[in-house]
């Protein structure tokens, strides 16, 4: 009787960890809006090397950089500066937020892929356009890194463009 429990534990565990990811993720990354005509990503690179991303799912020619990120399940806090809105905390890093700006501390370096090519953002993310296949990156950088290196690649929803 113990050997058929386990026996059946064992079969539970392979087809849990063999069958497909649910409805609206891929590969175990969340997509909102799954079913949407297009989509774009939000890609977040911590200071420790680990990454996470979000889809969200649209159906215009494009989505903001402030619709994805609202969108999108990541958590951030922004400062509202003249010329938009500057990012002071993704996916609660860092965990305390007393100033946006701290001198001599890290700082979000925000980047656009577009074509599977990722370029420092000349922009603030709230007037970046996206379009199907676009991702929005975000990595956490020393103070001192005046050329921080993008966060990982998106990884597109499979069937999708990008």
């Amino acid at each position: 009787m113990r050997i058929h429990h386990v026996a059946g534990i064992t079969l539970a565990l392979f087809v849990t960890a063999c069958s497909p990811p649910p409805a609206g993720t891929s590969a175990g990354i969340p997509c909102v809006n799954a079913s949407a005509a297009h989509h774009a990503y939000v890609v977040v690179e911590h200071m420790s090397g680990a990454a996470i991303q979000r889809c969200v799912g649209f159906d215009g020619a494009a989505i903001d950089g402030q619709a994805l990120m609202d969108q999108s399940g990541v958590q951030y806090m922004a400062h509202k500066l003249s010329s938009g809105k500057a990012v002071c905390q993704v996916d609660n890093e860092p965990p305390q937020v007393t100033e946006c700006f701290p001198q001599n501390k890290p700082y979000w370096a925000l980047f656009l892929e577009t074509r599977r090519v990722w370029a420092g953002s000349t922009t603030g993310f709230t007037e970046a356009s996206l379009h199907d296949g676009d991702a929005l990156g975000w990595h956490y950088v020393a103070a001192t890194d005046t050329s921080p290196a993008p966060p990982p690649l998106a990884r597109p929803l499979p069937g999708g463009s990008a």
